[in-house]
């Protein structure tokens, strides 16, 4: 019997093979068009668990016959990387493949950017992370940076016929797919993860019959908990804001106690209350950005396990406090409203005008400075004519922001509705 995991019995050997990621690999991808002209930059593949990052590099290395490196962020050090770039290569770099860059310290990009801009390495970076927050600036900028999205229905369900039909293993016993829902709700998108399941599903008698009911019998007894290279990372991470979101200080820690015990980088944590702070709490209580701003900057100077005290205070703070995405609506409405309208004139009264020639055009002309007028507030239009009135701020129904509704009412009259 094959004791390799199925996962890597299915590991694509070719790029036509490869599924998903049209966009990089079909016909008129760019990772294809580096492949037909044999060019291969540093870059770094962004995106989520299991969605082919590892192996769409092995395979460009392979493709362009150049030797391939493989490091963890997690587990190498300055040494390992000195030592695997200090092997070179025959005629072309070779391409050091490095998982999880975004864990990356200083020292260790440091020491990568030399050797990229040396050309000793080809780098070929992995990361869930949004790469323009962690990794090097000067090493960013000396890589192309790939999106790479989560696996559709349809291609998850190419991977499973694929595994059915190909695997010499699956091959002995009679499997039939019966139903498959289950098996692509529980992977989210994660290649890897449905193949680890499938292969759990498949280890029982011939014949196997794959149901649903099945599949989630299996998985309760089987499903690794949160893992924090990637199983169950973006789970775990969406239930605890979810739960702060909901009000809910009792499952936000009880989330938090679950990253924390796998070790989850407190820095992570602490960076997602901040986007919470913003995006569902804003103006009904300002007070969290601060707060949740300050919690990042502790966990980076203390880090475990201190840092589970100063996180706990943070999540509970932040899911007790009112709630508002005001905020966060107006600003996606505004950006969809520029979409649609393009570029607006602005008004005149509200151009600079620095010129004398501008001034004659009318730049500037019968602008009402607000301080002048009673409460530093004039009655003057502000938009461009053709959304004047649009509403895209709409305060939320609490005390703060109610406050602020009045005030606008205020201000602006019938004008905008408040």
């Amino acid at each position: 019997m094959n004791v390799t995991p199925l996962a890597e019995r299915m590991r694509p050997q070719k790029i036509d093979d490869y599924v998903g990621q049209q966009h990089l690999v079909g016909p008129d991808g760019i990772i294809r068009r580096l492949l037909k002209q044999q060019q291969l930059p540093s870059m770094i593949f962004w995106g989520p668990p299991g969605v082919g990052k590892t192996t769409l590099a092995q395979l460009l290395a392979s493709q362009m016959k150049r030797p391939f490196h493989l490091l963890s962020a997690v587990q190498a050090g300055v040494k390992d990387l000195r030592e695997v770039i200090g092997k070179g290569g025959s005629l072309f770099p070779p391409v050091l493949f490095i998982d999880e860059i975004h864990r990356f310290s200083k020292s260790q990009q440091d020491a990568l950017l030399g050797a990229v801009e040396k050309g000793q390495v080809t780098l070929v970076g992995a990361t869930t992370e949004n790469p323009s927050f962690e990794v090097n600036a000067a090493l960013l900028s000396r890589c192309q940076v790939y999106l790479l999205e989560s696996l559709g229905e349809a291609e998850l369900l190419q991977i499973v016929q694929q595994a059915l039909e190909r695997d010499e293993e699956l091959q002995k016993k009679s499997i039939e797919l019966r139903e498959h829902a289950a098996l692509f709700r529980l992977s989210g998108g994660d290649a890897r993860k449905l193949l680890n399941l499938l292969e759990l599903v498949t280890t029982a008698e011939s014949p196997v019959v794959i149901t649903d009911e099945l599949v989630m019998q299996v998985a309760q007894k089987h499903l690794a908990r949160y893992d924090k290279s990637g199983e169950q990372h973006y789970d775990i991470i969406s239930a605890f804001i979810k739960s702060m979101r909901g009000s809910d200080p009792n499952a936000a820690v009880y989330y938090l106690a679950r990253m924390i015990v796998a070790g989850e980088d407190p820095v992570f944590i602490a960076r997602r209350m901040v986007i919470l702070a913003s995006e569902d709490i804003g103006n009904a209580n300002p007070t969290a950005m601060i707060l949740a701003k300050s919690c990042l900057e502790a966990v980076k100077m203390i880090g475990y396990p201190e840092a589970r005290i100063i996180l706990s205070q943070t999540a509970i703070y932040l899911a007790t406090s009112p709630k508002s995405n005001a905020s966060y609506v107006a600003i996606e409405d505004a950006i969809a409203l520029v979409e649609k309208t393009g570029d607006l004139p602005v008004p005149l009264h509200l151009r600079n005008a620095p010129t004398k020639l501008m001034k004659q055009l009318g730049y500037g002309k019968d602008y009402q400075y607000s301080h002048d007028g009673v409460g530093n507030f004039v009655m003057q239009e502000f938009l461009p004519e053709a959304i004047s009135g649009t509403v895209l701020f709409d305060p939320g129904k609490n005390a703060r922001e109610n406050e602020m509704r009045e005030q606008l009412r205020r201000w602006w009259q019938q004008k905008y509705g408040y």
